[in-house]
C-alpha cells in the first residue's frame, strides 16, 4: 500500500475522445468512485479518497462507440500535469484517436508529473504513440496484442494477464478488465480491505489478479459446444482433489478412455491431462495470490500429490516455482 502524504483526495483523470468504449471510462471510474464509500459494503457515508474526472478534445459532449454521449469536464489544453492518476480509454476510436496532435501533446506535456500512468483496453496504442511505453513490459486486448507488438517493437507485449505493472505505469487488457485494473489501483493505494470491499459493493464475483488469464479455463468450458464436456469440465474445476485422471473423467462422461481422449482433444485443444493440470495450477495460483497458506496447503487444495508436483507443474507452465511466484507478488513484480 502506498500512502499519501497530501490531504486532497487523489485525482483520476480519464481520457475520452470519441468512439472511444464507454466502459472502459465508465468502469474505472464508478469503481473508484465507489471507493469513496469506504471498506464497509453496507455504508453510505461517503470519504474523501478519489476524485474523478474526464477530459476530452473540448468541453462538454463527446459521443463514444456506442452512440451515447459523455461529458468531458475539460478540454486536454486546460488539464495542468498536478494530478495523481493518468488513465485512458481504448475503443474503435482509438486509431483515430493516436493521430490526434492535440491529444499526443496533452500526454507528453502531462505525463513527467503524474504519479502513475495507466490504459485500459486500446489505450496503450496512444501510450505507445506518445512514446511513453518505452522498453516496458504491456498488455491490452488479446485481438489486438500482436498489432500492438508490431507497431511498437521496443515494448514486450504479454497477450495473456487482464493487467500489467511495470513501474509507474499500468495497462490492462480490454473493456472489464479496466474495473480489474482500478481495483488493483486502489490496493495500490488503500490496501486489500478496501479493493474488496468495492468489489463486493459492485457485484463483482471475484476481484481478479492481474496475472490471471484473458481466457480463464472457466471461460473456456463455457463456449464449448458438447454438452458432457462443458459440465464434465465444470464439475472438475469444483471437485479438484477428486481423482481426474483419464479413466475416471471418461467413465463419468460415458465415454471409452480412447473416444474421450480423442474428443477432448478435439474439442478444447488439449489433452486431457494437460487440462487438468492448466486447471490446478490456475486454482493454485488464486490461492497463492488471496490467502497466506502454505505451499504443502495449496498443493493439496489444488489437487496436487504434494508440494514437489505442484512446483513440478508450475515450472512446466510458468517457468517459476510457487514460492518464487508468491515473492514476486509481495514486491510487485509479478
Amino acid at each position: 500500500m502506498e500512502s499519501n502524504t497530501k490531504e486532497e483526495p487523489r485525482h483520476i483523470v480519464m481520457v475520452a475522445f470519441r468512439n472511444a468504449q464507454l466502459l472502459d471510462v465508465a468502469g474505472p471510474l464508478e469503481v473508484f468512485a465507489n471507493a469513496n464509500y469506504g471498506d464497509d459494503p453496507e455504508s453510505d457515508r461517503l470519504r474523501d479518497l478519489y476524485r474523478v474526472e474526464v477530459v476530452g478534445p473540448a468541453r462538454g459532449r463527446t459521443q463514444m462507440a456506442s452512440g451515447l454521449g459523455l461529458h468531458a469536464d475539460r478540454a486536454f489544453d486546460e488539464v495542468e500535469s498536478s494530478f495523481d492518476t493518468l488513465m485512458l480509454a481504448g475503443g474503435e476510436g482509438t486509431p483515430a484517436a493516436t493521430r490526434d496532435p492535440d491529444l499526443m501533446g496533452f500526454l507528453r506535456r502531462v505525463a513527467p508529473g503524474v504519479r502513475r500512468i495507466a490504459s485500459v483496453c486500446t489505450g496503450a496504442f496512444l501510450l505507445g504513440e506518445a512514446g511513453l511505453l518505452e522498453g516496458r513490459r504491456v498488455t491490452t486486448h488479446w485481438r489486438w496484442c500482436e498489432q500492438l507488438a508490431e507497431r511498437y517493437e521496443n515494448l514486450r507485449v504479454e497477450s495473456d494477464p487482464i493487467f500489467v505493472r511495470d513501474g509507474h505505469v499500468w495497462t490492462s487488457a480490454g473493456v472489464c478488465a479496466g474495473m480489474d485494473l482500478a481495483l488493483a489501483l486502489i490496493e495500490q493505494d488503500h490496501g486489500r480491505p478496501l479493493a474488496l470491499a468495492v468489489a463486493r459493493r459492485l457485484v463483482l464475483h471475484l476481484k481478479r489478479p492481474g496475472g490471471q488469464p484473458q481466457f480463464s479455463c472457466e471461460l473456456r468450458s463455457q463456449s464449448l459446444e458438447h454438452d458432457s464436456l462443458r459440465e464434465l469440465q465444470t464439475w472438475a474445476q469444483a471437485n479438484l482433489r477428486s481423482d481426474l485422471s483419464v479413466n475416471a473423467l471418461a467413465r463419468r462422461a460415458g465415454m471409452s478412455s480412447r473416444n474421450f481422449s480423442r474428443v477432448f482433444a478435439r474439442e478444447v485443444g488439449e489433452t486431457p491431462a494437460r487440462w487438468i493440470e492448466h486447471i490446478r495450477v490456475e486454482a493454485a495460483k488464486r490461492l497463492l495470490e488471496e490467502t497466506p497458506i502454505g505451499v504443502d496447503e495449496v498443493a493439496l487444495r489444488a489437487g496436487f500429490a504434494s508440494a514437489e508436483v505442484l512446483r513440478r507443474s508450475f515450472m512446466r507452465r510458468l517457468r517459476i516455482g510457487p514460492t518464487a511466484y508468491r515473492e514476486r507478488l509481495r514486491s510487485g513484480a509479478a
